[in-house]
């Protein structure tokens, strides 16, 4: 895949080879480059996480290449089961999301339908040698048999990578969790379902606070959903969040603590020539992303990605039709449900 100026980007191993059986689990179902790009989160239908890191070689070569190598690999989630719903909740990682590096280990959320889990990515390339109450296999020594003191050394060892879960945070969600985005103050986060948002502290995995909550009182009157959630880069008490109807609206934290009411709505007035059967299926926007400088917005809908401007919510400043050609295979698509697939969308690094 080309990037920008032609640096080629590849992978120089997978899951198996190509003469391997590719089982579901194995299907990747997100992925997420961290702050620098230099590592790549993916997650996949098995509930593990594959974390690739950019070669430095690969940078100096003619033309440059971001080749990423396997850096780490686990197991995120495990398979579930509800006994009070009888309900089976997948391992199925449905997103990641980076906090920005502070110390030499590497911090991440991930999330299925239901759990959100915080890792910490650590190396270990050293190790303590010459204790003096443990032997060589690790074990405690009896103190009476110690007869001589030692001064431990550090010996360098085989680099490893460790993945430690920090914070488990459960039990906050009816409904499956669509969206994760960590707050410009990188102590806060966001979680999304399909009718509310929860606020979490990184340090508190035992209660979170409920932003946004658009369930009626009658459920038949359920008109639109929730589909995506994210925080502004740079402004903490801002956030966005899409539906299934088609609209962005932008919320302000500062306001109330229950952001029932927006500050902005974002909307697309309908073209009555394009209107048809499957209008409001495809206007649902299945993602939406801030661009780094905060400025703008882009959405992804099922034919088209849009740019929006924060200061002009009445239509947005460009529109790319990706799958324009669909438009007349909308029946089929219907048929086999293939029209409710949710596509995501991504600015570079220089908002381009």
């Amino acid at each position: 895949m080309a990037g920008n100026g032609d640096i080629q980007w590849c992978f120089s191993q997978v899951k198996g080879t190509l003469d391997d059986e590719i089982t579901e689990a194995d299907i990747i179902s997100c992925v997420e480059f961290n702050h620098d790009g230099n590592l790549l989160a993916t997650g996949d239908k098995g509930g593990r996480v594959v974390i690739f890191q950019r070669d430095p070689l690969s940078k100096l070569s003619i033309p440059k290449r971001g080749e990423y190598n396997v850096y780490s690999t686990f197991q995120s989630h495990e398979p579930e089961f509800d006994y009070l719903k009888s309900l089976e909740i997948e391992e199925k990682i449905n997103k990641i999301r980076w906090l920005k590096r502070k110390n030499p280990a590497h911090f991440l959320l991930s999330t299925n339908d239901k759990t959100i889990k915080l890792w910490k990515v650590s190396e270990r390339d050293k190790r303590i040698d010459g204790y003096n109450l443990k032997d060589d296999t690790g074990h405690m020594k009896d103190p009476l048999s110690v007869t001589s003191l030692r001064v431990p050394v550090v010996r360098p060892m085989e680099l490893m990578v460790e993945a430690s879960p920090r914070r488990i945070f459960a039990n906050a969600h009816t409904y499956h969790i669509n969206s994760i985005s960590v707050n410009s103050d990188q102590e806060t986060y966001l979680s999304a379902d399909d009718l509310r948002i929860n606020l979490w502290h990184l340090e508190i995995t035992d209660q979170s606070f409920n932003i946004v909550d658009i369930k009626p009182t009658n459920m038949e009157e359920l008109t639109e959903v929730i589909t995506a959630a994210e925080f502004h880069p740079s402004q903490c008490n801002v956030f966005v969040y899409s539906s299934s109807k088609g609209t962005i609206r932008l919320c302000d934290m500062r306001a109330a603590a229950l952001c029932d009411q927006h500050a902005k709505l974002f909307e697309e007035p309908e073209d009555p020539t394009n209107r048809s059967f499957f209008s409001e299926i495809i206007s649902s926007i299945s993602d939406v992303k801030f661009s780094n400088n905060g400025r703008y917005i882009i959405s992804r809908d099922y034919l088209s990605v849009k740019v929006w401007d924060l200061n002009m919510d009445t239509k947005p400043i460009e529109c790319f039709h990706v799958h324009e050609y669909l438009r007349s295979k909308l029946c089929s698509l219907y048929e086999n449900d293939c029209i409710f697939d949710k596509f995501e969308c991504c600015w570079n690094g220089s908002d381009g």
